[in-house]
């Protein structure tokens, strides 16, 4: 994720989706394909150490439409989320 993302900062690694998506080798290729069974990107079960976290939500960046609607989550406190960070 380090030489996808050319850093060495942790809190920078992933603080925003197209971050994340970067780090993840995730490309456009991948749109449209689905995130359960057999696509090239899965989302799996918890492993049995999970701990559950708190989820915020706040207001999105960088962006003019649609600003009200709460797509920009996170987990509280979390240190790598770009900033501003949500409200409490």
């Amino acid at each position: 994720m380090r030489a996808r993302r050319g850093l060495d900062r942790l809190e920078e690694l992933c603080s925003g989706p197209g971050k994340l998506t970067q780090a993840l080798g995730i490309e456009l290729g991948e749109n449209d394909t689905p995130l359960t069974g057999a696509g090239p990107v899965a989302i799996l079960p918890h492993p049995a150490a999970y701990r559950d976290v708190e989820v915020v939500t706040g207001e999105r960046i960088g962006i003019t439409k649609a600003v009200e609607l709460p797509w920009r989550f996170c987990a509280r406190d979390s240190r790598h989320v770009s900033r501003p960070w949500p409200a409490r």
